[in-house]
């Protein structure tokens, strides 16, 4: 079976690109760096000749209302085409469980037209909905500094480690397309204010962590539905605070 990697290079693609020669496939990596450009269409349709399968987990370089949704529409609608001329069988991509419940977010929105592009496409698909990844639980937190406080949402998160998404995914690649969308979390929710104070506290970083319920996350105020999956969901085994343990030392 060979794959195609659409951002292959990435947190998620690099490590699905290594799983899935492991588990027996041919999968290359597309991504503007091996030479591979969604938008203009370089080097797309040599990548995906004699392609079964293509993934989708490019993410856009600019994350603001105009340009990530001009991104995701043109990168997938010309994926899409590039598939059809080459005859793949099964396309799957790789978005976010409660995009749909966040339409504030240009992100999310550019997200949700992503996913219904694929739908529409004709092309047998399958989407996996993550939650997000541990790995960028510290740039959440860093990044909700305000002045010497740092502002986090306490709406509920239930983050999952990159890994046990991109396992995810390889099932999902190596099977029949599901023509539907499902969803992959961690084995728990915890209030987002509560993850920064694990994180930064793992940090050493001494400064006041301040529950605020406005704060905005991609543009979207939350509740504790926003960021949830269904009770349908895939559940990873690892727990925030193990792999935080596992993998962060102060600085």
């Amino acid at each position: 079976m060979k794959v195609v990697v659409i951002g292959g290079t990435g947190l998620i693609g690099s490590k699905l690109v290594d799983l899935l020669r492991r588990r027996g496939a041919e999968a290359l990596a597309a991504a503007p760096n091996t030479g591979v450009n969604t938008i203009t269409g370089e080097g797309l349709a040599a990548a995906l000749s004699g392609a079964d399968v293509v993934v989708d987990v490019a993410n856009a370089p600019n994350f603001a209302d105009a340009p990530v949704m001009e991104f995701f529409q043109a990168s997938t609608r010309n994926v899409l085409a590039a598939e059809k001329a080459a005859g793949v069988k099964h396309h799957v991509a790789l978005s976010i469980v409660g995009a749909r419940r966040m339409s504030e977010s240009g992100y999310m929105r550019a997200k949700v037209a992503q996913e219904d592009l694929v739908k529409s496409s004709g092309v047998p698909y399958s989407i996996l909905l993550s939650t997000q990844f541990f790995e960028f639980v510290e740039r959440i937190a860093k990044d909700a500094l305000d002045g010497d406080v740092y502002r986090v949402s306490p709406a509920l998160m239930q983050p999952i480690v990159s890994d046990e998404v991109v396992e995810a995914l390889a099932d999902i690649t190596l099977g029949a397309p599901l023509n539907a969308a499902v969803e992959v979390a961690g084995p728990e929710a915890i209030p987002i204010d509560e993850l920064a104070r694990e994180v930064l506290g793992a940090r050493e970083d001494p400064r006041e962590i301040v529950a605020d319920a406005h704060v905005r996350y991609f543009g979207a105020e939350l509740n504790d539905q926003s960021l949830i999956p269904g009770p349908g969901a895939r559940l990873g085994a690892l727990r925030f605070g193990d792999w935080l343990r596992q993998s962060i030392s102060p600085d």
